[in-house]
């Protein structure tokens, strides 16, 4: 095989709510951090560790925007992406570096009640048009739903 792949799959927590940023031209993009976990025993004490790997969530344009309508913080999502490594100089003059994950594909997996529980403990803005309450859970069918009975 000659060629190449970046592609990434997650599934963790917002661990913020999105943030978005608008251009000029209509385009957008919205930034979240998602949380993984891995969960282990400690050999020598025995003892249950959870370590907890953030990754910087990078959404374009109209899926920016279903994010940020659909999307809070502890929502369960699952991601498919790329990874891309961004470089610039800060103010000192040392060269910074940051990893994204440029999504190309997204699931949310966190229950519609649990979802819905989570807005009704957020204030709404009195000028907001309603909430939809049923939010689009499947942006690919390749995915099964979280309630299938998988044998691992």
């Amino acid at each position: 095989m000659s060629g190449t792949l970046n592609k990434v799959m997650l599934i963790g927590h917002l661990g913020d709510d999105v943030k978005m940023h608008y251009f000029d031209g209509g385009n957008c993009i919205g930034r979240f951090p998602l949380a993984t976990n891995e969960t282990y025993v400690n050999k020598q004490t025995n003892e249950r560790v959870t370590s907890t790997e953030w990754h910087n969530i990078v959404v374009r344009n109209k899926a920016a925007e279903v994010c940020e309508k659909y999307l809070t913080k502890g929502d369960k999502v699952y991601i498919e992406g790329r990874i891309k490594t961004r470089q610039w100089q800060a103010e000192d003059g040392t060269a910074r570096y940051s990893t994204e994950i440029q999504v190309t594909d997204f699931t949310f997996l966190t229950a519609k009640n649990e979802a819905e529980g989570n807005r009704m403990q957020q204030p709404q803005q009195p000028a907001e048009q309603p909430q939809p309450t049923t939010p689009p859970t499947d942006h690919n069918t390749n995915v099964p739903a979280p309630d299938d009975d998988l044998p691992f």
